[in-house]
């Protein structure tokens, strides 16, 4: 399920001309949080599970609407996803174990 909204703001310094990103959604799902930004001409797609995060950038012009993004963020690209943050958790273990 995506809810959008446009309620929150983070603000931000680039130059001298200041670019807003705004929160225009979320989806919530099981095994991660799935956030939706609008940001300096872009849509970001965030998805986050425990420390780990990923961030997917996409250019405002090569969605047709906001309503898009529900089409790329379907279960295969979860899935997959997922399956990245394993492999992140396992690249970590291994990495924190070396030490």
């Amino acid at each position: 399920m995506i809810v959008m909204h446009c309620c929150e703001l983070y603000p931000t310094k680039i130059d001298t001309k200041i670019y807003t990103m705004r929160v225009i959604g979320n989806m919530v799902h099981e095994n991660c949080n799935i956030t939706f930004f609008h940001w300096n001409n872009r849509y970001l797609i965030k998805l986050e599970a425990g420390p780990f995060e990923q961030t997917f950038k996409i250019q405002e012009y090569d969605l047709a609407s906001e309503d898009e993004l529900k089409k790329i963020v379907n279960e295969e690209f979860i899935a997959q996803s997922i399956a990245r943050f394993e492999d992140m958790a396992h690249s970590l273990g291994q990495a924190l174990e070396n030490i």
